[in-house]
């Protein structure tokens, strides 16, 4: 087992400081061993503590038995066993022959926008069921052991976590269900060389595997970002932002686009709620800067970034959980946008309307402290 030398380890001390992740975050307990507990059984434990407790949680929550369950899709980027992930569920919890199963590998941090959608679409072709969602990173095996610097960056950021979600199209759950799918806009810049390999498993010279962050990383999530919100925009926008937005592209042609800057709709009169994945500060900076964010509308994400750190696709679902569970909650009707960027490169969105009032104390927010928090982040260097 390589070790880290001893500037890389000052490297990472510095990414860490400057990262926005509290002291409370997860790793694999096998990681701390000597040597490091990384086998295939060690990673499946890993998400059957993180998965299996989370399902067992939401099914609790709805009154609804495992066999009820039509439809299982898992998203997990860079851990994909036989039998798959999807299986291991279906084993345990001892569902039912004619549930439909996804596996979900390599789609990143994304990727929890993307089984939505699949869920959205199976359920359009299945009717009267249900839907169980599950969107999770593997951290066992995907730890980098070596001194490339851009492969350590992951090793500062990626924190183990999970969340599972219950759809269904059954008209009798209606009263009861929390939000309305409304739209999903997918973005994805695979043509682009450049896109396609900013976020790259591979290598290292000294054969050592991991996963590659390129420095163009922060300007192609900015690229993807304007190609989404220019599809999802007349779809949640007013229509006052619309024909703003619509006038300046016009005159943008007409005069050049070096002469006229381009215009941001304001998408704080689209939304009352903002998801961002927890890609890290960076991401939650960019997205706060170009979108023209009120702060209070990122404080979840940057408290998920916090207690939490990047829990890759799993993390619009906990900044979720950070709405519901502080403060106002959501109101009926309100809006929420989930936000996540992907190797790929993709951007991917969900819009969701409350059809009730959510205001509950979600367990992973209990002892939580808001003012520990904002202070720790006035005090990082820049």
């Amino acid at each position: 087992m390589r070790k880290f030398t001893p500037k890389n380890v000052e490297f990472q001390a510095k990414i860490l400081a400057r990262s926005g992740l509290g002291d409370e975050t997860y790793l694999p307990p096998g990681l701390a061993e000597k040597p490091p507990a990384i086998s295939m059984s060690d990673a499946r434990w890993e998400f059957e503590q993180v998965c299996f407790s989370s399902i067992k949680e939401v099914l609790g929550k709805a009154n609804v038995q495992p066999r009820q369950i039509g439809i299982v899709i898992v998203n997990c980027s860079l851990f994909n066993p036989t039998p798959s992930l999807s299986a291991m569920i279906m084993n345990h919890f001892k569902m039912g022959s004619n549930t439909i199963n996804y596996n979900l590998g390599g789609m990143g941090c994304s990727a929890g926008v993307i089984a939505v959608d699949l869920a959205r679409q199976m359920l359009q072709l299945q009717p009267d069921t249900y839907a169980l969602v599950v969107s999770t990173e593997n951290i066992t095996q995907n730890w980098y052991f070596g001194n490339d610097r851009s492969m350590l960056i992951p090793n500062c950021l990626f924190r183990v976590g999970g969340a599972a979600v219950l759809l269904s199209n059954k008209r009798a759950e209606g009263w009861r269900a929390k939000y309305e799918l409304q739209h999903v806009v997918r973005t994805n810049l695979a043509a682009n060389d450049a896109a396609y390999n900013c976020v790259y498993e591979g290598e290292d010279e000294d054969g050592t595997r991991g996963v590659r962050l390129s420095k163009e990383l922060m300007a192609i999530a900015g690229n993807a970002l304007k190609t989404n919100i220019t599809t999802l925009g007349p779809l949640v926008l007013p229509i006052s932002e619309q024909l703003l937005f619509g006038a300046n592209l016009l005159m943008r042609k007409l005069l050049g686009k070096k002469r006229l800057p381009g215009y941001v709709p304001d998408f704080k009169l689209a939304f009352e709620h903002l998801c961002i994945h927890t890609g890290g500060r960076g991401v939650i900076d960019e997205i706060e800067k170009q979108l023209a964010l009120r702060g209070d509308m990122v404080e979840p994400s940057r408290a998920v970034l916090y207690r939490y750190g990047n829990i890759s696709s799993s993390s619009i679902w906990y900044v979720l959980s950070y709405i519901e569970s502080v403060g106002a909650g959501v109101r009926k009707g309100d809006r929420v946008w989930q936000l996540g960027f992907g190797s790929g490169f993709k951007c991917n969105s969900a819009v969701w309307r409350a059809k009730r009032r959510v205001q509950e104390a979600h367990y992973a927010w209990e002892g939580f402290d808001n003012e520990k928090m904002r202070a720790d982040l006035n005090d990082l260097p820049h």
